[in-house]
């Protein structure tokens, strides 16, 4: 990689304004700010590196080699043998002496650095994020105004990685809001919202390859009871119960959800879809619904839902959302009159 020769200030300054304007991210920042160190300090190697103080870790992030002396991008080393935490214990951001002044410093000795500069990048409330460091691997002197320079754009830095580190949590933020609206409180499973949201996909996509939908729409006969003599602390660890069942019993296309109360809904997209198809869902989903819970200090013996599973047709969702609460009242009414 050839040199870049030194540039006079107003240059520079237009070349700061270039990077400035055009990055979208703090490697699109740095990576320029870099060939602009190498023009103002001289020195044939620039980088910037992050800390993590806590880890005892320092790793090179971005480094830019013109010459004979290779820092390599990626490397981490340990944060207390390194020249950085010397010159910042130091307060000494630059000399033309490595040897003389860290000669027992392992990385310096590995990576041949004769001449080193160094300049914290600072965040809010003075957090060290890393450090943006100038080397040669000759004894060299550093141009006049280099270290102001580095300063500048250490601060500049420093800024970008704060505004990168807020957008991720504002990021983080607003997908768990988002998970929180499509999340039923008490069973972790979708809720309404998206429930109908998926219904909807499925059924455009349906329309568009030919793929079937099974909807089935479930009911937990005698839940009212469970909370009559239970109290509602226990009916809500049953529903949770029954929500972690469903989860278990899902296959890698199913998508399930907590409609309201007591009714649960599946959705599953196969390739064909024929009476055995149902049955068999209906029949994986009522063993998973069935049989013995523990809730504590409550033990529940449950008979099962009442489940209808129909194939859908081109109707809207709530359409066929209605005919599976059909087919799941027709189920109900057989169930009590085998009962009587």
């Amino acid at each position: 990689m050839d040199r870049i020769p030194t540039l006079p200030p107003s240059s520079i300054i237009v070349s700061l304004a270039e990077s400035l304007e055009n990055a979208r991210s703090l490697e699109e920042l740095v990576r320029p700010l870099l060939q602009l160190l190498e023009a103002t300090t001289g020195l044939e190697s620039t980088y910037m590196t992050t800390i993590d103080e806590r880890a005892g870790v320092q790793h090179i992030l971005f480094a830019r080699n013109s010459d004979r002396l290779q820092i390599p991008e990626g490397l981490s080393v340990p944060w207390s043998d390194t020249l950085c935490k010397r010159a910042l214990d130091e307060g000494r951001s630059y000399t033309d002496d490595v040897e003389g002044h860290w000669g027992d410093s392992d990385a310096a000795r590995a990576l041949g650095i004769a001449t080193y500069a160094s300049v914290p990048i600072h965040g809010a409330e003075g957090v060290l994020h890393g450090t943006l460091c100038a080397a040669s691997g000759q004894r060299q002197p550093m141009h006049e105004g280099a270290e102001r320079v580095m300063r500048l754009f250490a601060h500049l830095i420093g800024q970008q990685v704060e505004r990168e580190a807020l957008f991720n949590r504002l990021k983080a933020t607003n997908a768990q809001l988002h998970l929180s609206a499509m999340t039923d409180m008490v069973t972790g499973l979708a809720n309404r919202r998206a429930l109908m949201e998926e219904l909807n996909r499925r059924l455009q996509l349906r329309k568009r390859t030919g793929t079937e939908v099974l909807i089935a729409f479930i009911d937990l006969d005698g839940f009212k009871r469970i909370n009559d003599v239970h109290g509602h602390d226990a009916g809500d660890r049953f529903l949770a119960a029954i929500g972690r069942a469903l989860a278990d019993c899902m296959r890698a296309d199913d998508f399930c959800g907590r409609l309201a109360g007591d009714e649960f809904v599946v959705i599953g997209t196969v390739c064909s879809a024929s009476d055995a198809c149902q049955q068999a869902l209906e029949a994986r989903l009522r063993a998973a619904c069935s049989g013995q819970f523990e809730l504590g200090d409550v033990h529940i013996d449950y008979t099962g839902p009442s489940i209808g599973v129909i194939r859908a047709g081109d109707g809207d969702a709530e359409r066929e959302l209605a005919r599976a609460d059909e087919a799941m009242y027709e189920d109900k009414r057989r169930r009590r009159g085998a009962a009587t």
